[in-house]
């Protein structure tokens, strides 16, 4: 009887310790999950608050648009006679532009806003060439981040021809996660354009293909290293890269775009493949 009553205080014992580490486990797995979510409601939080400085509310009765300039800008194909800015030259800055100029004030970091509607992406743009990934883990105001913000590629620069943009792919659909919907063409049809204004001036961009890619390594050849292309003021390299593109598209747009057009190149993580990445190509049209 004594053995067999050891053999159940055993048995507890065990048990007992069985379940005080999945509860241990639970406890802290459950921390990691809370304090994730509040995390990225805090991201959200501070990009909810840098959107209020650049598009403040407006009366509903008020017809005035200042305060949002995407009633204003063309969403039409300009015409074959409309003029194109030589690639040559950079981009010419609007002096009467000033919707970022507190943003800007508070870091000289912002290089422009990206914004796509009926989606969640609608946020600063930020570039530092020396750092390039300074902000993939960072907040506007620099302090640590699991979002990060959207950044510019560090060898891009203004009327390099091609804004190359990182974010992150956020499994709660933040950040450029949205941009992978464009694998449907249903989805590209209702969200033909892209707002990429820079500190200067604004901008209106026309997507003209989506398709899926990846990070390849040094050594790998006869590869489309779409990431490489950040300087198109050469038109060789330029009709290179479109026909690199539009050879990986996804489905045909009917958009296209010709020496001197400036273009916005957007993408995140993908998971059809390691290291894989979607991406979403526009050229500007305003």
């Amino acid at each position: 009887m004594r053995r067999s009553e050891q053999r159940k205080k055993q048995r507890r014992k065990k048990l007992a310790a069985v379940f005080a580490v999945c509860l241990a486990g639970f406890c802290v797995s459950a921390y990691m999950v809370i304090s994730q979510l509040v995390r990225e409601k805090k991201d959200e939080a501070a990009f909810t608050a840098l959107i209020a400085q650049i598009r403040p509310e407006e009366p509903e009765d008020s017809a005035d648009t200042s305060g949002d300039t995407s009633a204003a800008r063309p969403q039409t194909v300009p015409s074959e006679t409309d003029t194109v800015p030589p690639a040559d030259e950079p981009p010419q800055s609007d002096p009467g532009f000033h919707r970022y100029d507190d943003l800007y004030a508070q870091n000289s970091d912002l290089f422009g806003w990206i914004r796509i509607e009926e989606t969640k992406i609608d946020y600063p743009v930020m570039h530092t060439p020396d750092d390039p990934e300074y902000y993939l883990h960072r907040a506007f105001d620099g302090k640590k981040s699991s979002s990060g913000v959207p950044f510019l590629d560090g060898n891009c620069y203004a009327g390099c021809g091609n804004y190359i943009v990182y974010g992150h792919h956020m499994k709660n659909g933040t950040m450029f996660a949205a941009i992978t919907d464009y694998a449907r063409e249903e989805f590209w049809l209702e969200h033909p354009i892209i707002y990429f204004d820079t500190v200067d001036e604004a901008g209106t961009y026309e997507v003209l293909a989506a398709f899926y890619a990846k990070a390849y390594r040094a050594d790998d050849k006869n590869v489309f290293r779409f990431y490489a292309y950040t300087d198109l003021t050469d038109e060789a390299v330029f009709d290179e890269y479109l026909a690199r593109v539009y050879g990986a598209a996804l489905y045909d747009t009917g958009v296209t775009a010709r020496y001197g057009d400036q273009l916005l190149t957007l993408t995140t993580c993908s998971y059809h493949t390691a290291d894989g990445r979607f991406v979403v190509v526009a050229k500007k049209i305003s």
